[in-house]
C-alpha cells in the first residue's frame, strides 16, 4: 500500500469524505464573516506552497514523482525546505483546510488529522527511508534540523 497512492489522490479522497461530512452531519455548521474568503487564501497559501515547492525541484532537475524519490538526484534543502521537509505535503493541509472553512462544517476538520497520518505512513516514511538509504548521513543530519512538518 506504500507509495501506491498518489498524495494528491489522497488529498481528493478527504476531500470528497469532507463533502459527504458537510453535507450529512448539518448539525456542526458554522459561518463567519469573510469566510469564503479566509478559506480561499488558505487554498491559495496551499497552491502557493505546492507550487514554490515544485518550482525548487524544477531548477535542480530532480523527480517531483511520489512514485520514484529513489530517482531524487539532489537533495532540496533550500526555500521552504528550510523549515519543513514535507512543504508540498503541508500545502495539501493548508488547501484542505481551506475546503473545510468553505465547507462551513466542523465535521470536516477530522479529516485533517487523518490525512496527516495516511500521508504520513503511506508516503513520508517510506520517501525517508528510501533517502536515508540514498543520501545517508547527509540526510540524516537534514532530518535532525528540520521537522517532518512545522
Amino acid at each position: 500500500m506504500k507509495l501506491l497512492i498518489p498524495p494528491p489522490v489522497q488529498a481528493i479522497i478527504c476531500a470528497l469524505a469532507m463533502w459527504l461530512l458537510a453535507t450529512r452531519i448539518t448539525d456542526f455548521a458554522f459561518s463567519f464573516l469573510y469566510q469564503q474568503q479566509v478559506a480561499v487564501l488558505f487554498c491559495m497559501v496551499g497552491i502557493g506552497i505546492d507550487l514554490f515547492s515544485v518550482g525548487l525541484f524544477t531548477r535542480v532537475k530532480t523527480t517531483v514523482s511520489p512514485f520514484s524519490p529513489n530517482k531524487t538526484k539532489t537533495l532540496v534543502t533550500t526555500g521552504l525546505y528550510k523549515y519543513t521537509r514535507n512543504p508540498m505535503y503541508l500545502g495539501m493541509c493548508f488547501i484542505l483546510t481551506g475546503l473545510a472553512l468553505w465547507l462551513g462544517n466542523w465535521s470536516t476538520f477530522f479529516m485533517l488529522p487523518i490525512f496527516v497520518g495516511f500521508i504520513t505512513n503511506l508516503q513520508i516514511i517510506p520517501e525517508e527511508e528510501i533517502l536515508l538509504e540514498k543520501f545517508g548521513e547527509e540526510y540524516g543530519e537534514y532530518m535532525l534540523r528540520v521537522r517532518r512538518w512545522i
